[in-house]
């Protein structure tokens, strides 16, 4: 079954777009609709104030967030946590995770986030 989950979800799930004037909180809720699954923004070593924007956050913290950039974030259900971290990491320099619906276990990063939402349901 996991060929053809992986099939239905690079056509299913919806692309996720961020930019730097979004709330955290939005962000994160909007990931929750769109995956099932909870993005948390670190600043530093700590949980993000989700009344924060990627564009505060570059106040905060001293990776710099790159909140002009040009390339658009383009998440789907086939991507693995790890490469979905690392999207986040390397596009606008922060750090986040992916947690469970309920925001308590950490998804593990080698599985696609299709196939955490469908074991997290």
């Amino acid at each position: 079954m996991g060929f053809f989950n992986n099939i239905i979800d690079s056509f299913n799930s919806a692309e996720f777009s961020v930019s730097g004037n979004k709330k955290l909180k939005s962000l994160s809720r909007d990931f929750k609709k769109d995956f099932g699954l909870s993005l948390i923004f670190y600043k530093g070593n700590s949980i993000a104030d989700g009344d924060q924007t990627l564009a505060s956050l570059n106040k905060k913290t001293s990776l710099k967030v790159n909140t002009t950039s040009e390339v658009d974030l383009k998440i789907k259900g086939n991507m693995k946590v790890n490469e979905v971290e690392k999207l986040f990491k390397d596009t606008f320099g922060t750090k986040v995770q992916i947690k469970d619906k309920s925001s308590k276990n950490l998804i593990e990063n080698d599985k696609t986030l299709g196939d955490a939402a469908r074991e997290n349901s």
